[in-house]
């Protein structure tokens, strides 16, 4: 009886993390509404990206897609970092649990195996009854282009300098296909607020 009430709450808790992370979703108005964790377990506000073009993105360290994300990742924060573009790496071990490591272990992995410098954050659900309020919000969204369920490690969302998700792109798209870097051109072309 005792294991049955256990199993009830952890299912219940399962349950009602969901509901909290659709009413959280449901009342944002852009990903600056949202706060998260980063890969340290510090709480980081998305508002401190006011003004800057962003690229959110579910990443896995032992996917066939790693090597030329990580790569083309960097490669392009670093060729746009300067006029405003931001990396926002999310850990997600979704898809043929292919990010199974602890945050201490995906942070090394990152910075010393990838040699990755945009920003990380701590693992989250990108689907499923746990999802993640922000992912809650992109996979619900409003625009029939942005909405739906993500598909694989590495889908990319576009993010504009108002907070406004303008754009996802499939796991297969490199970080540095040109109409990727033409978007994010248009969007750092655009004067912040």
């Amino acid at each position: 009886m005792k294991k049955l009430v256990a199993v009830l709450l952890v299912m219940g808790s399962v349950v009602l993390t969901g509901g909290e992370a659709m009413a959280e979703a449901t009342k944002a108005k852009s990903v600056y509404d949202f706060k998260v964790k980063d890969i340290d377990g510090e709480e980081v506000s998305l508002s401190r990206y006011k003004g800057d073009v962003l690229l959110i993105v579910n990443v896995a360290s032992q996917c066939g897609l790693t090597a030329s994300n990580y790569k083309g990742l960097e490669e392009l924060y670093k060729k746009y970092k300067a006029p405003g573009l931001k990396v926002l790496a999310f850990p997600a071990n979704n898809f043929g649990s292919q990010e199974p490591g602890s945050n201490d272990e995906i942070k090394d992995f990152c910075r010393n195996t990838k040699s990755a410098t945009f920003d990380l954050f701590a693992k989250v659900s990108v689907k499923g009854d746990d999802k993640c309020p922000l992912y809650e919000y992109l996979t619900k969204h409003q625009d029939k282009d942005v909405a739906g369920e993500v598909k694989w490690n590495f889908q990319k969302y576009l993010v504009n300098r108002k907070g406004e998700v303008v754009a996802k792109f499939e796991p297969m798209t490199s970080p540095t296909d040109k109409e990727l870097v033409t978007k994010v051109e248009g969007l750092l072309a655009e004067k912040a607020e």
